[in-house]
């Protein structure tokens, strides 16, 4: 496969996304060791409000969403200023992702200030040449954020999962900033099942265009 790797003209900024739990930065990790890239991470536990928002979201909803906001954007600006925009990288976020969770936690006060400062911040943030999007169904989420064990996960509920799977797939349903991958993440094992993990390898080998859907069998373990 290396060798192969070197014939073809691969994506040089490939983001991952989807829901809670779906599995986001664990394939960006696995591609990031395939395909030798930098890989760029979301930082959940520097927010300080975060562990909060889980046990009260009404009450720390915007300090944690403006703190993600600004996370991310100066990951992106530190990168940019670093001139790492001119190698190789895969994220398991879209900047874009942040206005899908502020439109699921906030008030249509706090939501007015939000967007101010979103607008203002991400003007010039770049857009990936290939978006992979991870879907499951809400039982599949819940079922994997209990096994990895975060307490404080453990306070998400069934309505916030829904409404947070439905900003997404609202979100993709038009999205064409990029390439697109969608991913039935429910029946794959992107994880351990290396003929799954092969499968999306040849599919971002191929330089795809648009959106395409990847749908394979049940994988057996």
């Amino acid at each position: 496969m290396k060798a192969a790797i070197k014939e073809v003209p691969l994506p040089k900024y490939i983001a991952i996304e989807g829901p809670i739990g779906v599995g986001k930065t664990t394939l960006a990790n696995k591609i990031a060791s395939t395909f030798n890239y930098d890989a760029f991470l979301e930082q959940p536990a520097e927010n300080p409000f975060l562990n909060n928002f889980y046990r009260n979201p009404s009450q720390s909803a915007l300090a944690t969403q403006l703190f993600f906001l600004f996370q991310r954007m100066q990951q992106i600006q530190d990168l940019k200023q670093r001139s790492l925009f001119e190698t190789v990288r895969v994220a398991d976020f879209l900047i874009e992702k942040d206005r899908l969770f502020a439109e699921v936690t906030l008030t249509n006060e706090e939501m007015d200030l939000y967007n101010k400062v979103y607008d203002h911040i991400t003007i010039d943030a770049p857009s990936p040449d290939l978006v992979i999007y991870l879907q499951a169904p809400i039982d599949v989420l819940k079922d994997r954020i209990s096994k990895r064990g975060n307490i404080n996960e453990q306070y998400l509920t069934l309505e916030y999962l829904e409404k947070l799977n439905d900003a997404y797939s609202r979100f993709f349903l038009d999205y064409d900033d990029a390439p697109l991958l969608i991913i039935n993440a429910a029946d794959i094992n992107l994880e351990s099942n290396e003929n799954d993990y092969e499968s999306l390898i040849t599919k971002i080998m191929s330089n795809p265009k648009g959106k395409n859907f990847i749908n394979p069998q049940p994988s057996i373990i």
